[in-house]
């Protein structure tokens, strides 16, 4: 499942034909690099690639005064399908991705108690400072979100504070994971 494919589908199937500066608006407005893996500065190349594969088509050329000439694209019937295979993939798929910190703790036994401890609550803080703009963030579009939208804020929301927890149970119990490490060598 590629997030930006369904992101671009799913724009030009809401919204009808676009150019690539509205579908990129339309991201930024819902602020889509936040809650999706989706890079607004990729948007224009897959653009290009989802037309090479007929999953959408330029519908026109348009060209306002001295601006640039701006192609439209709209979604086709190819797309059509597409989007639904995306969409319903990222829908079942429950697998939780790898997180590389995991990876990086079992590679940690140089770094000394202190020095660790510096890192993970570091990286608590930010984890941290993350909710609380993303608290932020809901409390000013709370008003405005409508259908699934405040369960996708509320999500992120709680992925973080499991984050957070998780941050903490390990900051608590450092000394004595580190300790069992150390005597099993």
């Amino acid at each position: 499942m590629n997030q930006t494919r369904l992101f671009i589908l799913g724009a030009l199937h809401r919204g009808g034909p676009m150019h690539g500066h509205q579908i990129r608006r339309e991201a930024q407005v819902d602020r889509t690099e936040l809650w999706a893996d989706v890079k607004t500065g990729s948007l224009y190349g897959s653009l290009h690639r989802l037309a090479t594969e007929g999953v959408i088509e330029v519908v026109r050329t348009e060209q306002d005064g001295n601006l640039p000439a701006r192609t439209i694209y709209g979604i086709t019937a190819d797309g059509r399908r597409e989007l639904a295979a995306q969409r319903d993939e990222a829908l079942r798929n429950t697998r939780l991705r790898p997180d590389p910190v995991d990876l990086a703790l079992q590679n940690t036994g140089d770094l000394a108690e202190e020095e660790l401890r510096v890192v993970i609550e570091d990286r608590r803080q930010a984890l941290a400072a993350q909710l609380t703009a993303w608290e932020h963030q809901w409390e000013a579009a709370k008003p405005y979100l409508k259908g699934l939208e405040p369960m996708t804020f509320e999500h992120t929301l709680l992925r973080l504070r499991a984050e957070l927890a998780w941050h903490d149970k390990l900051l608590a119990q450092l000394p004595k994971l580190l300790a069992d490490t150390n005597t099993d060598s």
